[in-house]
């Protein structure tokens, strides 16, 4: 009896002795999290140089006018709304015009583009004008509020057409929350006017102004309405510092 538990002695000191301590993996963990959120880091930045890069591809490919040509940041920032606006199904998938209004320029010179981003040309280059009370030639107000004559900045889409007290109207669905999205009760919509030429504003320093509605000239609002209409994206750019940090359709 005195030799069995001598062997088992023997034994247990033997299966010990190949016990191996565990590693410390406290280190080994922090520093798998640090590289994975190093990893997330450098990914976003590629896909926002990447989103940047495609904007200055398709810009530099599309046939501008020299003269009236459309600033690359504003062209930017409406690519960057209009990709949003079809990832989250405002726009359908093969939604390809794009209308650009530059409302930081002059009245007196075309300052609205309508972009065929799959044809990579301008259908129209206009004059555009604001509301009453934003501005004289240059737009400096705008707001969201019924009855005030104002123009709204941000992005809308367009919806159907109707004849109206300013004939062939287009309806706008303003996307930007606080900015724009009372643009169908406030009746902002596209329309044709006589005041908005070249012989106007030679008359007057400045082209006429609407009640907040982006009118163009009266022989381009057909053309113009019936091309863009029925879930399109226009995109009227104002260098608002709130609005460029507020719209969800501008957030990285």
């Amino acid at each position: 009896m005195k030799g069995f538990y001598s062997a088992l002695g023997m034994m247990y000191m033997i299966t010990t002795s190949f016990y191996i301590a565990p590693k410390y993996t406290a280190n080994t963990t922090t520093s798998t999290a640090f590289n994975k959120t190093e990893i997330v880091k450098e990914s976003s930045v590629s896909t926002e140089k990447t989103a940047l890069e495609k904007s200055e591809e398709l810009y530099k490919s599309i046939i501008f006018d020299n003269s009236h040509q459309l600033n690359f940041d504003v062209f930017a920032k409406a690519i960057q709304g209009f990709d949003k606006l079809k990832e989250t199904g405002k726009l359908p998938s093969e939604a390809h015009l794009l209308t650009v209004c530059d409302f930081s320029l002059s009245s007196n010179v075309k300052r609205l583009w309508v972009i065929d981003l799959d044809q990579k040309t301008v259908l129209f280059n206009s004059l555009v004008a604001h509301g009453k009370n934003t501005g004289d030639e240059y737009a400096t107000n705008f707001s969201n509020t019924e009855s005030s004559l104002q123009s709204s900045m941000g992005f809308y889409i367009t919806d159907t057409t109707y004849e109206g007290g300013n004939g062939y109207s287009l309806k706008l669905l303003g996307m930007d929350k606080g900015f724009n999205d009372a643009a169908l009760q406030r009746a902002v919509v596209m329309h044709g006017a006589d005041y908005v030429s070249e012989e106007f504003a030679a008359a007057h320093k400045r082209i006429g102004r609407s009640w907040g509605c982006p009118a163009v000239p009266r022989a381009l609002a057909q053309p113009i309405i019936n091309t863009i209409k029925g879930k399109n994206c226009l995109f009227i750019y104002y260098p608002d510092q709130n609005y460029l940090a507020s719209s969800e359709w501008l957030k990285a």
